[in-house]
């Protein structure tokens, strides 16, 4: 297993398998959208699974599969089955918006491999979900929580980003909607990339972000970048016939807090 230069393991590898998202959720991303890499910028499932792969072979045993959105990826199952055949990974997990979570899709997710899903879900109220992500439809996510639990994926957790529009009332509801549907709640800090410290002041106790004392991820971006930091600029590009060294180095440079990312959006990083 790798250790940084603060004493830190790292064995969590974060993978964005796309920078496409069928939401806009005001805190990942601009009104106006970002940017979108063209195909043959982005990492084949071949590619992900190679670096999966040389990542299991340094001591990582965990792993996300985040986007952007990575159900709209084609056959994402696909991957998750290729990461799982590798062997080396005792978690494997995937963070989605649930919109797109068909019991068809979650049942093939686990007969891949799939240990554990986080859905993310706000708020329980229609219209101020649709103001969030920018028109999308609650009805879908309430659909795919339901397929995860038929499916039996492990552990799903609901991600409920907390603001200063929060209220109490809103995560005591969320709370009660968790415990009938039997999953697991987890409340995340609003907060900007651009400044570490700029999270959401509230009287909320949050799961996340987590302190960068506790940190034990690196991340692989979409077009194929090595981020040893969420709140950092520093990224390489990753070669891929040297794997092992790209990720050695990311863990190298790994700072010992997070201060700002001013180069990518959310979107393009992945939660």
């Amino acid at each position: 297993m790798l250790t940084d230069s603060f004493g830190r393991a790292i064995y969590y590898l974060r993978v964005s398998v796309t920078d496409r998202c069928n939401y806009r959720c005001s805190y990942c991303m601009p009104p106006q959208g970002v940017e979108l890499k063209r195909h043959d910028d982005m990492l084949r499932y071949e590619d992900i699974s190679k670096i999966a792969s040389e990542a299991g072979k340094l001591g990582f045993n965990k792993i996300r599969l985040t986007g952007g959105e990575p159900l709209v990826k084609k056959n994402i199952e696909d991957l998750v089955a290729m990461i799982s055949y590798t062997g080396f990974f005792n978690d494997i997990c995937m963070t989605t918006n649930g919109s797109l979570l068909t019991e068809e899709k979650a049942a093939a997710l686990k007969k891949a491999g799939l240990h554990r899903i986080n859905i993310s879900l706000d708020t329980l109220d229609a219209l101020q979900f649709a103001e969030i992500t920018g028109g999308g439809n609650i009805s879908d996510v309430f659909a795919g929580i339901k397929a995860a639990r038929s499916a039996a994926i492990g552990q799903v957790k609901l991600n409920m980003v907390i603001s200063e529009k929060t209220k109490q009332s809103d995560i005591d509801n969320m709370r009660i909607y968790c415990s009938e549907m039997g999953v697991r709640l987890q409340l995340i800090s609003r907060f900007s990339l651009k400044n570490r410290s700029d999270i959401t002041a509230t009287d909320i106790v949050t799961d996340r972000p987590p302190k960068c004392s506790l940190c034990n991820r690196i991340r692989i971006t979409a077009d194929g970048y090595v981020k040893s930091c969420l709140f950092s600029d520093n990224e390489m590009k990753i070669d891929l016939d040297n794997i092992g060294d790209c990720l050695k180095a990311a863990v190298c440079e790994k700072p010992q807090n997070g201060i700002s990312c001013t180069t990518r959006y959310m979107s393009q990083i992945g939660g």
